[in-house]
């Protein structure tokens, strides 16, 4: 998102899949009505930093947790957040 780049002007634009991407080994894109949100469920490539607040509003798992977790929830799956 453009707030992050802002914060962090030295990231690329796109990382590769693999062990470095900070979206970790699955990413679920939550949208509303059709449209991206921008928030996500992901893995990362840190897991310190699991259970902090250190990205843009998404919320960050283990990757075992969300391998789990993509495995289990259908596409258009509704989510709450409260």
């Amino acid at each position: 998102p453009q707030e992050m780049r802002a914060r962090q002007p030295e990231l690329p634009k796109m990382v590769p899949a693999g062990p470095y991407n900070p979206l970790g080994a699955r990413a679920l894109y939550l949208s509303r009505d059709g449209r991206d949100t921008l928030y996500r469920i992901h893995g990362t490539n840190d897991p310190s930093g699991v259970g902090f607040d250190g990205t843009s509003g998404c919320f960050r798992l283990t990757n075992t947790d969300v391998i789990d977790l993509f495995k289990r929830v259908a596409v258009g799956a509704k989510v709450v957040v409260q």
